[in-house]
């Protein structure tokens, strides 16, 4: 059996209590923050002009639209044009996301509307004790308004399969319509009958009311986590997610089972090790590239929003280190990108899905994802880095390729190259990957771990001894 060290264990707790209290990606921003500002970083606003005000040794964070989150350090010597050692990585995973008009009654039960976003394992969400979360926009007792965070922990909603005694065919072939029977339940409607009040009727309402929209019971829901009225919710993003905890488990506790591990995962392991990286010796005596972390929201629909990898985020960070055209393009050569995603594990059912020699295993460290066609952005340049880069923490990697066979996913790292960013793409190996309950290694938490530490300590001294161009 495969012994897995304390610190690995301990690392993969911290993920597991991490993805516990992050359903959405406002939850994950918003955790990773505290995070960080435990550490000792700075919350800064890209609104203000903070540029001037940097300091050596300094730690900051910025966020936009709550979903999207960027951090970075200024070594002691930092000069404009310096290079940027980034960790990409996204926090969006496949889910159901509550309509703008979501009520819906059917033959005694009360329905909410959800639309489907990115490309789940739809199926596996049948008969799971679903909740909701998201961010509410409110009032505020002053007059003013504030997107909150909520997460109603009990569930909630349900969208039960249909029995096998009125699907005989059902084990041979699943087949159902994500518009007519892909609806959760929410409750009865003779229950709620016997519960009207006056909060039911919608009286006098502006366009800024949603009252109409929605099922009164579940704006009460709503309104009793914020403990305001229901009148005082304006609009909202509430997504479902499933309340069963993500847990250990396996014989030796070598496996992890749980939602969102793609991408929950590589997140969490950017923000713990660039926080543990500022309270070590290293921090204080390292020179050269500024160290970074990009938290991106949309990845799993292709990345096109404000807080997307194909938004300003980047480019922005690099504009306001290095703002004269000749610093910045000498900030883009100097700079470095590791693209952290989750990748696909050998499946002991279904070995034919991997070429031959393209197999990697849970909890056998690092990943690196390759596609001749750019789907991934590694190259030799890349993988060579990231090799050396494991090495000084004396890991292993794998190497994953796909079939010719068989269409290739992507990441964040091809769209984020095109900056002219060198670009590497890895990942953790996982199975069931976009299922609401994915199975991943738990050793594998403290080999990305390690993996991002070595980068942010060894990047700049690996890269003067390397020649290419």
């Amino acid at each position: 059996m495969l012994q897995v060290s304390q610190s690995s264990s301990e690392a993969a707790r911290r993920f597991i209590a991490f993805v516990n209290a992050s359903p959405t990606p406002f939850h994950a921003v918003h955790n990773a923050s505290v995070r960080l500002e435990a550490s000792g970083f700075k919350k800064i606003r890209e609104a203000d002009d903070w540029e001037k005000t940097l300091q050596p040794r300094g730690k900051y964070y910025f966020t936009r639209n709550q979903s999207s989150l960027v951090a970075f350090t200024i070594p002691p010597n930092w000069k404009q044009g310096a290079g940027l050692s980034i960790v990409a990585t996204h926090v969006d995973s496949p889910n159901l996301r509550v309509r703008p008009i979501s009520k819906r009654e059917r033959t005694g039960y009360l329905q909410v509307g959800v639309e489907t976003y990115g490309g789940g394992i739809w199926h596996s969400w049948f008969d799971r004790d679903l909740s909701l979360a998201g961010r509410v926009v409110v009032t505020q007792q002053d007059g003013t308004f504030q997107s909150k965070l909520i997460k109603v922990d009990r569930p909630l909603l349900r969208i039960p399969s249909l029995a096998i005694h009125l699907d005989r065919n059902v084990n041979d072939n699943l087949k159902f319509n994500q518009e007519t029977e892909f609806v959760p339940i929410l409750g009865l409607v003779a229950e709620t009958l016997n519960k009207k009040s006056k909060d039911d009727k919608v009286l006098n309402a502006t366009a800024a009311s949603i009252q109409g929209n929605h099922h009164p019971a579940l704006l009460s829901v709503i309104a009793n986590e914020l403990s305001v009225s229901p009148e005082e919710i304006h609009d909202f993003e509430l997504h479902l997610y499933d309340t069963q905890p993500s847990v250990l488990g396996g014989i030796d506790n070598e496996f992890m089972f749980s939602p969102r591990m793609d991408n929950q995962v590589c997140s969490f392991c950017a923000v713990d090790a660039i926080s543990t990286y500022v309270s070590s010796s290293n921090f204080n005596l390292l020179e050269g590239n500024v160290n970074c972390i990009a938290l991106f929201n949309h990845e799993e629909i292709g990345s096109v929003s404000t807080s997307g990898a194909e938004s300003s985020l980047i480019p922005s960070l690099l504009q306001r280190l290095s703002p004269t055209p000749a610093l910045h393009s000498q900030s883009v050569a100097r700079s470095f990108l590791i693209s952290a995603d989750m990748g696909h594990a050998i499946h002991p059912n279904f070995t034919s899905k991997h070429e031959d020699n393209h197999q990697p295993t849970m909890n056998g460290g690092i990943v690196i994802k390759t596609n001749a066609k750019q789907k991934y952005a590694s190259d030799a340049i890349g993988s060579f880095v990231v090799k050396k880069l494991v090495e000084r923490k004396g890991g292993k990697v794998q190497e994953y390729e796909v079939r010719n066979d068989m269409a290739c996913g992507s990441t964040v790292g091809p769209m984020l190259s095109k900056l002219g960013l060198r670009t590497v793409d890895v990942g953790n190996a996982m199975l069931s990957m976009h299922s609401i309950r994915e199975t991943a290694g738990s050793h594998d938490v403290q080999n990305a771990i390690d993996l991002f530490t070595s980068f942010f300590e060894g990047f700049t001294e690996l890269d003067k001894t390397l020649t290419v161009d």
